[in-house]
């Protein structure tokens, strides 16, 4: 009688490597997953702005900035402290957790790290509110530095910047690398409208005159929040043609 050969796997070796690396591959999904709807929820909370029209703030949104409605002895500032500081916090932990499952190419990273900036300010922005004055406030526009005239002013500033730098990072990135087409399509639209509405307070902030800059501020707050939520979905979507693909 001839021995019977033990079972092989036709795949040999690369079926072994496979199944052991399938836990991890598992286990990187999982986080990719969480960190598509902590930056979801980061957007969401980063537009807790909106609940100005809803609570007795008494503000003239045309007129007033954001930072108005947190700024120390504002009614509800809690309210918006808090929107700020979930949204910071889950920004900084997903940008870090990004770094360690996505693709370490180098435009990613930037990407990430400069999302994780914007974190960190934001939280620093909800920590150092706008000062009210009870005198006459030094003028925003003396020395080579206003924004240090007020911590909130630097924070926000930086603020601003990171994410900007984030999403011209991850806009570059899609079309370089032909991935995340949402980014390359709904994302841009969102980041042209965000940068517009900057140039129109940079340019109206420098003339005289109102201009409207509460309404451009919040188109620009709002494109940062829409373009989280964008990031979010296109993770998601991602994740789930990658599981699904063979």
């Amino acid at each position: 009688m001839t021995p019977r050969q033990p079972a092989t796997d036709d795949t040999g070796p690369i079926a072994v490597m496979e199944r052991k690396d399938a836990p991890a591959r598992g286990r990187f999904r999982i986080v990719r997953s969480l960190i598509a709807a902590a930056v979801a929820i980061a957007g969401i909370c980063y537009s807790s702005w909106i609940l100005e029209f809803v609570l007795p703030i008494h503000l003239n949104p045309v007129t007033s900035f954001l930072s108005e409605l947190d700024a120390e002895g504002r009614p509800y500032r809690w309210v918006f402290d808090l929107g700020d500081t979930v949204s910071g916090s889950l920004i900084v932990v997903s940008a870090v957790a990004a770094l360690f499952v996505f693709s370490r190419r180098r435009l990613w990273v930037v990407a990430w790290v400069a999302l994780g900036c914007f974190g960190a300010a934001t939280i620093a922005d909800a920590q150092w509110p706008l000062h009210t004055c009870s005198a006459p406030c030094p003028p925003s526009d003396s020395g080579l530095f206003p924004q240090l005239h007020q911590i909130h002013a630097l924070t926000s500033s930086l603020a601003v910047i990171s994410i900007f730098v984030s999403m011209i990072a991850f806009s570059v990135a899609a079309f370089r690398y032909r991935r995340w087409p949402i980014l390359r399509h709904s994302g841009l639209w969102i980041l042209v409208i965000g940068s517009t509405a900057t140039a129109w307070m940079m340019i109206a902030d420098n003339l005289a005159g109102n201009f409207a800059l509460g309404i451009a501020q919040r188109i620009q707050v709002g494109s940062m929040s829409l373009w989280l939520i964008a990031l979010a979905v296109q993770i998601w979507v991602a994740e789930r043609v990658s599981a699904s693909a063979p």
